[in-house]
């Protein structure tokens, strides 16, 4: 299952937006907000992801999302890429009111025969080599158009999940049962993949891209693994290392640096715990007061790990509220945005869905404002 493909198919049915990850008709030369940075407002901010074009913007800025990460710029180091093309985008965006915090490097959450640049992962030389010098001038061109953040994906298996199953109001659940998964006999086209070979991998590519990241001044977050697999097992003859806390904890260390952390995805997150509702909030807290959170997709589940439902966020094992809290208590000043939403009967592309999410994530935020 493609992650980005998914998003971008349900998120850009919001108000009946426009399926285009291109910059609309808008003058951004002459529309942009004079003024866009005195309305951004400090603290926890909603977030958007995934699509830039203007039926989108206009919908967001009517929400009160006032702050964004773009969609793909391009799958290919192009002029998108450039910084003149980097800068019409971000110009753009401002345009509507809204600042663009984020943009995804074409490093997404693919199979690997689907994915923009296999080499980095398949730990081929040459091609990682060229690829990884690409994805350099990509975040040197972002630092200098003004964009503060990329994020990426690092994995070989994309997203995993078994069939649909009925939630509340018989909305139809993204889920994930591992004795149901199709376990073929033949590994991927990546072969066989051992943990210490998907560590030298990983490494190779931090250990040259960061060191760019923090000259650029451009925080890189990377997206967890989804869902976690059974350790010593693997799936398809992969055994992933970015699937669990503890290989999280050595992966924003493994170089450490401000400008390295996570694309941090509750959701993804709480599928690798035994007990999302009683072990999440010391994970927030442990990311956190560290620094390396720099984006959250604010996703429940029902379940646990190996076993899980993806829900509406009222609707799963994990207190948003007190989820929001946490974030809160360790100085988090960034997005939390919606990631996946149920199916509903005809509810085209997931408007109403992501609606519901936009204004969920609002008035917990207001309620915490509240409080303080």
């Amino acid at each position: 299952m493609d992650r980005r493909a998914f998003l971008r198919k349900s998120l850009i049915g919001a108000a009946g937006l426009s399926a285009s990850g291109t910059v609309g008709s808008v003058n951004t030369e002459s529309a942009v907000t004079p003024h866009v940075s005195e309305r951004i407002r400090s603290g926890m901010k909603t977030g958007h992801q995934h699509d830039h074009s203007e039926k989108t913007l206009r919908a967001l800025a009517a929400f009160g999302v006032e702050h964004i990460c773009s969609g793909l710029p391009s799958r290919v180091l192009d002029d998108n890429w450039s910084v003149d093309g980097l800068s019409r985008l971000r110009r753009h965006v401002e345009s509507f009111g809204i600042k663009l915090e984020m943009v995804p490097l074409p490093m997404s959450s693919l199979y690997i025969t689907e994915v923009e640049n296999p080499g980095i992962l398949l730990g081929r030389s040459p091609e990682r080599d060229h690829e990884i010098e690409q994805i350099c001038t990509m975040v040197l061109n972002a630092g200098k158009a003004g964009i503060p953040a990329l994020k990426y994906n690092l994995t070989l298996l994309g997203v995993v999940r078994t069939a649909r199953v009925m939630g509340r109001g018989g909305a139809h659940y993204s889920s994930f049962v591992y004795d149901q998964a199709k376990q073929e006999t033949t590994p991927t086209e990546a072969g066989e993949v051992s943990e210490t070979a998907m560590w030298e991998r990983i490494t190779y590519f931090l250990q040259r891209v960061v060191p760019v990241a923090e000259e650029a001044k451009v925080r890189i977050c990377c997206h967890p693994n989804d869902p976690g697999m059974p350790r010593g097992i693997g799936f398809r003859g992969v055994h992933c290392i970015l699937d669990t806390v503890g290989g999280l904890k050595r992966f924003v260390q493994t170089v450490p640096s401000p400008y390295h952390g996570l694309n941090f995805c509750q959701g993804t997150i709480s599928e690798m715990l035994d007990d999302p509702g009683k072990e999440i909030y010391d994970v927030i807290r442990w990311f956190g007061s560290r620094g390396k959170i720099f984006n959250v997709h604010f996703r429940n589940i029902q379940g646990s790990y190996l076993n899980f439902q993806e829900t509406f966020p009222d609707n799963g094992s994990v207190d948003m509220i007190r989820a929001l809290r946490a974030y809160k208590d360790i100085g988090y000043d960034g997005m939390v945005m919606p990631d996946h939403v149920p199916q509903i009967d005809g509810d085209t592309l997931g408007a109403q869905a992501f609606a519901y999410c936009f204004g969920y994530i609002q008035a917990l935020l207001q309620l915490l404002r509240t409080e303080a």
